[in-house]
């Protein structure tokens, strides 16, 4: 797993307040340099989402998605399935940016 990577994500037993259920995409955006834990850092991603300024549009194979970077979180490995893809460089900026944001590191831009 690499930051970037378009994967599957193997769906929670149950959702709970308002973390999303059922099977989707995520992105890896846990640095390469930290890759020796068995969690890794995943944004979830969701179709049916309301754009935001947190909410960086992707092109996936089955279509446009947000990333809710709003709802990262740490998944242990094992629920994380194969590489679909991984994000354009533009698309990995407009990540960056967002995750800038939602944890308040900076501001919005660069």
């Amino acid at each position: 797993m690499v930051r970037g990577e378009c994967v599957r994500l193997r769906s929670p037993r149950e959702a709970r307040g308002g973390v999303q259920a059922g099977e989707r995409y995520g992105v890896i955006v846990q640095s390469d340099l930290v890759n020796l834990n068995r969690t890794v850092l995943v944004v979830p991603t969701s179709s049916s989402a309301r754009p935001a300024s947190f909410r960086p549009k992707l092109e996936f194979p089955d279509g446009p998605t947000y990333a809710l970077t709003e709802q990262t979180r740490a998944v242990d490995r094992e629920s994380v399935g194969e590489p679909i893809g991984r994000l354009s460089a533009s698309e990995m900026l407009s990540m960056d940016q967002a995750l800038k944001l939602v944890l308040g590191l900076v501001g919005y831009s660069n």
